[in-house]
């Protein structure tokens, strides 16, 4: 077993320099495709930084989402607005934070929520685009019909059904049939993530008479691990490198945070049946797949006419635990659940191999497409646009990067420092120059108390209640 090198080091080696409806009454003309630039828009779930260009584990391979980061600016402090799957989508699609539209939790219904809100492909539409979606854009169980003219496979059934194993568990953890890993007994071509990926490059190879927004998401590696059993074998159990994992790591965190991350459960689960490994090696190997199906669609838009004008998009919803601070899945507010994949290319605007490391968030998503896109600004957007960054990857941001977690419960991400606080006023503080998995929490010493209230100034001034749905107190669904 190989020594894991930090993110730090890694990103050192890699050279870290290097609104309304009303939206739709705009003045549109028939524009030419070539007025404007396309855009491939490609979503993947559960994606933590365990890829290569990120460098959180060595054992990845994602040669094909590695050749996209090098094309553009990638993107290595982007955190989401919520760790979970509808919380974090919504916020993206819509540019409106979790605190502001009460949208904190999967089981919340998002569109009654922000009835007006105008998404990103809404927002396109309305300015001339052909807007079409196939595979996990939105939350699986919330669909948004009206923001797509077209979607694979259906606008109801945003997700092709995935083949499933005999006899499961695979892992042989009681009750546990979506807490799962193991290979399964088919071609790539029987995946879903197969069959939206083939549709995207029908989509990419097709004529199009208007500039488009191709949206196109990537349900692995979102659990349950079940992937065919070549990418299985690319990474056997007994050569796999564990998280670095403090035995003792939860005693400085307040219990609001402990109780979020319930080392009781799936931990010790996955300890006592001794899946640790096997774990592991079932994450890598659906990334693994999913870099596959990536790669496939950007070899599509390569040999497309569209090439040279069309901007890319890639990122992850949230992160994963697959240990670390005794956790698993995402429904936390530190560093494993909170920091996602961003990586942007811009014909015209970025340069190859750029990488930023100014905190940003995937709030920034939309602003920073409508300005490269020369639309029509939307006012009620709440990030700011990164284009700033993508000419210039050293430019400043606009201070420390926001999570939410449930109501009241924040995390702020700077370059250097994690601050946390939760609804009972509680307190963590990490300090990335010297601790990147945040094992040490510096909230209760004094000599910290000027870099908190500094951070503490970014905290949402508007903390709405609960969307109906699933209010305080409720459990995130796990099949989210």
């Amino acid at each position: 077993m190989h020594r894991r090198v930090t993110r730090r080091e890694f990103l050192a080696s890699v050279g870290a320099g290097a609104a309304s409806m009303a939206l739709a009454s705009c003045a549109l003309t028939a524009e030419r495709k070539t007025d404007k630039p396309n855009v491939l828009f490609i979503a993947v779930d559960d994606l933590n930084d365990w890829i290569g260009c990120l460098g959180g584990h060595p054992d990845a391979r994602t040669p094909n989402i590695d050749r996209l980061a090098k094309r553009g600016v990638l993107f290595t402090n982007a955190q989401c607005a919520a760790p979970a799957c509808n919380p974090s989508r919504a916020a993206l699609m819509t540019g409106i934070l979790p605190s502001t539209s009460g949208v904190y939790h999967n089981a919340q219904p998002w569109r009654p929520a922000m009835q007006d809100a105008v998404t990103i492909p809404q927002h396109f539409m309305a300015h001339g685009y052909r807007a079409v979606g196939g595979g996990k854009i939105f939350h699986g169980a919330f669909p948004d019909p009206a923001s797509w003219q077209e979607y694979f496979p259906s606008q109801k059934q945003n997700k092709p059904p995935d083949p499933v194993p005999p006899n499961r568990p695979l892992n042989g953890i009681p009750n546990t049939a979506h807490f799962d890993w193991g290979p399964v007994e088919v071609g790539d071509e029987e995946m879903g993530d197969w069959k939206v990926s083939e549709w995207a490059r029908g989509e990419l190879a097709r004529t199009h008479e208007k500039p488009f927004f191709v949206g196109c998401g990537i349900f692995r590696p979102h659990l349950p691990w079940y992937v065919p059993k070549k990418y299985f074998d690319m990474f056997p159990p007994d050569k796999v490198t564990l998280p670095k994992v403090k035995k003792d790591d939860l005693d400085d965190v307040p219990p609001i945070g402990r109780k979020m991350a319930r080392p009781e459960g799936d931990h010790a689960k996955v300890i006592a049946t001794n899946n640790w490994s096997k774990a592991v090696s079932g994450y890598l190997a659906s990334i693994a797949f999913a870099d596959v199906c990536i790669g496939r669609v950007l070899d599509a838009l390569d040999a497309s006419p569209y090439a040279g004008n069309t901007i890319i998009v890639l990122w992850g919803d949230h992160g994963w635990h697959l240990g670390e601070k005794l956790h698993w899945r995402k429904f936390s507010l530190w560093e494993e659940a909170a920091r996602c994949p961003l990586m942007i290319v811009a014909p015209g605007v970025t340069a190859p191999g750029g990488v930023c490391s100014r905190p940003v968030g995937l709030i920034d998503i939309y602003p920073t497409l409508v300005d490269l896109c020369g639309l029509a600004p939307n006012n009620a957007l709440e990030g700011t646009s990164l284009v700033p960054q993508l000419k210039d990857p050293t430019a400043e941001s606009d201070g420390p990067a926001l999570t939410t977690h449930g109501r009241l419960n924040h995390s702020l991400r700077s370059e250097r420092w994690r601050y946390i606080r939760y609804s009972d006023g509680s307190e963590e503080l990490y300090d990335h120059s010297s601790d990147e998995m945040e094992w040490t929490n510096l909230a209760g010493d004094a000599k910290f108390d000027g870099i908190k209230k500094d951070l503490a100034r970014y905290l949402p001034t508007v903390n709405a209640p609960d969307a109906p749905g699933g209010g305080k107190g409720k459990r995130t669904s796990k099949k989210a």
